[in-house]
C-alpha cells in the first residue's frame, strides 16, 4: 500500500472523533511497520473524548516494540510542546520510529512547524503534505478556530421541494422521513455544538440531544436569545446540568431571567448588540475562545438568514422532502436584504445522497 493509502487510513480514523476532541483537533494515527508490499499495521489510534490521549499515543501503546523501525502515519503534525501529556514528537522518537508521514502542519502557535523539526533533529525522516486536502477538510473547524478566531459553521435546512419548512400554521413534524433524521443526529454527533434561535427554541421546546446512536459524547447545547425569552423550565433548563446548555444574550436580557438560567446550570455568555439582535461574530468569536470548533445549526430561518448575511456559514445541508406546501408556507430563510441577483450567494455543491424519499445535498459556501 501506498502512503495515500496508509493516510485515509489514519484519516477515517480521526473521522471518528469529530465531536468528540474539542478543544483539540480530531486526529488519527496508523503505525505500518517496513517490508515488501507496504508493511503491515501494528497500531491504530485517533484523538479520545476531551482531546486525551492523543491518536499517537494510543497507536504507539498498540504497536508497543512493533513501532521500532516502522513509519508513522499522522494526520496532523505531532504536537511538540508539553501540556498535560509529553508532546507526541517525543514519543515517536523515543518508540524508535523510523519515518513519520503527516498530511498538515499543525497552525497552533505551540506547534507550527516544532514537531516537524524535533522529529527530523532525532534522525527521523519527515514526509509533509500527504493527503493534505483531504485532512484540512477534516479538521476545517479546528484549522478555523485558530486561523480565524471563529468555529466551523454547518446551517441544516430541512425544506420541502418548494423551500418551505412549514405550512402557514407552524406545522413542521415531520417534512422529512426517519432516515433524514436519523442523519441529522449522525451530524450533531459530529459537531461540538447544536445551536437554534430563540424562536425555534421557543416554537419546538426541543432537546438538541443526539439520540438513538448509542453512546455518545453530548454536543453543546446553544441558544441565541437576546431578551433571554426562552423559559428555564423547557426541555434545556431541566436538563442543563446533564448535558450543557450556553445561552448567547446581549445587556437588554433582564436580570431576573438571567439568575433564573443561570439557576438551571445553563451558561450565560453576553455579547454586544446589533441592531437589536445579538452580534453573531461576536457571539461565535466567544464560542471559539471556550473552545468550540464545530456548530451545527438548525434553525430557525431568521437566525439561518442573519448567519448568511454575516458570511458565518462555511457549509450548508439541505434536506429535502418530496412535498410541495406553496407560497403560504414558511420560508427556509429569512431576509437576505439582496437588491441585485448578483449579490446572491453561489454555493459548490459537494456531494448528493438519498435518505429514503429524501435528498441530502452538501454545500460549500
Amino acid at each position: 500500500m501506498s502512503d495515500t493509502d496508509h493516510m485515509r487510513t489514519a484519516l477515517a480514523l480521526a473521522a471518528r472523533g469529530l465531536g468528540n476532541t474539542w478543544p483539540n483537533p480530531a486526529v488519527g494515527c496508523v503505525i505500518v511497520t517496513s517490508g515488501s508490499g507496504g508493511g503491515r499495521i501494528v497500531g491504530r489510534g485517533w484523538t479520545q473524548p476531551g482531546g486525551r490521549p492523543h491518536a499517537e499515543r494510543r497507536a504507539l501503546d498498540q504497536a508497543g516494540e512493533g513501532a521500532r523501525g516502522a513509519t508513522a502515519y499522522v494526520t496532523l503534525e505531532p504536537c511538540a510542546h508539553f501540556g498535560h501529556t509529553p508532546p507526541c514528537a517525543l514519543g515517536l522518537i523515543e518508540a524508535g520510529v523510523a519515518r513519520v508521514v503527516t498530511a498538515l502542519t499543525d497552525p497552533d502557535p505551540r506547534v507550527a512547524g516544532k514537531g516537524h523539526t524535533m522529529l527530523r533533529a532525532a534522525g527521523i525522516a519527515v514526509t509533509e503534505g500527504i493527503c493534505d486536502r483531504e485532512a484540512r477538510q477534516l479538521n476545517a473547524g479546528f484549522l478555523k478556530r485558530i486561523e480565524q478566531g471563529l468555529p466551523f459553521v454547518t446551517l441544516k435546512l430541512a425544506t420541502t421541494l418548494d423551500g418551505r419548512i412549514a405550512t402557514q400554521s407552524g406545522e413542521s413534524r415531520w417534512i422529512t422521513g426517519p432516515q433524514s433524521r436519523r442523519a441529522v443526529h449522525a451530524m450533531r454527533m459530529a459537531h461540538d455544538a447544536v445551536m437554534v434561535g430563540s424562536g425555534t427554541a421557543l416554537a419546538d421546546d426541543p432537546d438538541l440531544t443526539v439520540r438513538e446512536m448509542g453512546a455518545t459524547r453530548q454536543p453543546v447545547r446553544i441558544v441565541i436569545d437576546s431578551r433571554l425569552r426562552h423559559r428555564p423550565d423547557s426541555r434545556l433548563g431541566r436538563t442543563a446540568r446533564e448535558v450543557p446548555v450556553w445561552l448567547i444574550h446581549t445587556a437588554a436580557a433582564p436580570e431576573q431571567a438571567r439568575a433564573a438560567w443561570r439557576a438551571t446550570g445553563a451558561e450565560l455568555i453576553e455579547v454586544p448588540d446589533q441592531a437589536g439582535h445579538a452580534d453573531l461574530t461576536a457571539a461565535l468569536q466567544a464560542l471559539a475562545v471556550r473552545g468550540l470548533t464545530r456548530i451545527f445549526c438548525e434553525g430557525g430561518a431568521d437566525l439561518a438568514a442573519a448567519l448568511i448575511r454575516a458570511r458565518l456559514v462555511d457549509e450548508l445541508a439541505q434536506f429535502t422532502a418530496g412535498a410541495l406546501i406553496g407560497a403560504e408556507g414558511r420560508a427556509a430563510l429569512g431576509p437576505l436584504a439582496l437588491s441585485a441577483l448578483s449579490e446572491a450567494p453561489r454555493l459548490t455543491l459537494l456531494t448528493t445522497q438519498a435518505l429514503g424519499p429524501d435528498t441530502l445535498s452538501l454545500w460549500r459556501t
